[in-house]
């Protein structure tokens, strides 16, 4: 077990280094940063004026020694400034994350709300109705783009009905309830595609477990429906959903881009796709780290579960 965890802690390390060292370079191939700094009115700037942003941006290096200072000043807690602004990139990062955050919080609660038991319904009552209406749900919530889904939500719930805003995250001296108002369109479409993959998922694992021979032995012993599906038959179905759910809450911090372009939503992923625009690579950069560092702790934490639901599993080998 513990071999296995240090093993999976040092693969988590390598592939965060190794996605901030691709779009690090990749940022530095795809076009010089000093373009964005030259107003049109400064057009005419001088070459020893060039010069000294290159040198203040460090671009007078060779490419892995501005790698390894990057991570030498990351791993001091220093992150660099925006090129546009100048303001400190973690200071921004620090504004913009509690709305990612609280996004993605919404979503997943919601997600796993509706997917894990809708998942158990369905496949309780293979073969139904609620079988069909459930696989369906799932089929169309993984095969919809989820930038179309925003698109029309706006327009039915927003433009049509007037129910809910059509996008931002509300004023901060509003009330809680009219807050929440702003949350519910951005969190139910990026939760849509997270409970159909718990429904798909949880049907799988409990159609597995519910095809056991533990199973048809605990029937045949008398215990009741209730307690054979919830208490034996889902919790040894539990591991799949446990590790999605990881993973899941990784996607939408990671993956919600499109959601806060779409609802104008002011995330972190908004804040990627402007620094992907300017080519601003101190915002990128940290940005690509902030994710792939999510990512790697969610799916290490997702291991850790895995082996803490089933104790027959066993990692000392």
């Amino acid at each position: 077990m513990a071999r296995f965890l240090a093993l999976r802690f040092m693969f988590a390390i390598i592939t965060v280094l190794a996605a901030t060292l691709i779009v690090f370079t990749t940022s530095r191939l795809v076009g010089d940063p000093r373009q964005f700094l030259i107003r049109p009115e400064g057009y005419g700037i001088s070459e020893e004026s060039y010069e000294a942003i290159g040198k203040k941006l460090g671009l007078d290096k060779p490419l892995i020694v501005q790698y390894l200072s990057w991570v030498s000043k990351v791993v001091r807690g220093d992150f660099g400034n925006t090129l546009l602004t100048e303001r400190p990139v973690i200071d921004l990062f620090l504004e913009k994350a509690p709305a990612t955050i609280q996004l993605s919080a919404v979503s997943w609660i919601i997600a796993t709300l509706i997917g894990v038991p809708l998942g158990v319904l369905s496949a309780v009552s293979r073969g139904g109705f609620l079988d069909y209406s459930a696989r369906g749900f799932a089929l169309f919530g993984q095969a919809i783009p989820v930038f179309w889904l925003g698109i029309m939500a706006i327009l039915i719930f927003s433009v049509q009905l007037g129910w809910f805003p059509a996008g931002t995250k509300g004023p901060l001296g509003a009330s809680f309830v009219e807050q929440a108002k702003f949350f519910v369109l951005p969190a139910l479409v990026l939760g849509w595609g997270g409970a159909a993959g718990y429904t798909r998922l949880t049907r799988s694992a409990m159609l597995e477990v519910l095809d056991s021979e533990f199973i048809k032995l605990a029937r045949a012993k008398g215990v009741s429906s209730r307690a054979t599906i919830w208490k034996h038959a889902f919790r040894n179905a539990l591991i799949p959903p446990i590790t999605f759910s990881a993973l899941l809450l990784a996607f939408f911090l990671n993956g919600q881009v499109v959601i806060e372009v779409v609802f104008g939503w002011p995330g972190l992923g908004r804040l990627a796709t402007e620094s992907v625009f300017q080519n601003d690579f101190n915002t990128l950069s940290t940005a690509v780290l902030f994710f792939a560092a999510l990512f790697a702790t969610m799916a290490f934490l997702a291991d850790t579960l895995y082996a803490l639901v089933d104790p027959r599993i066993r990692y000392s080998k």
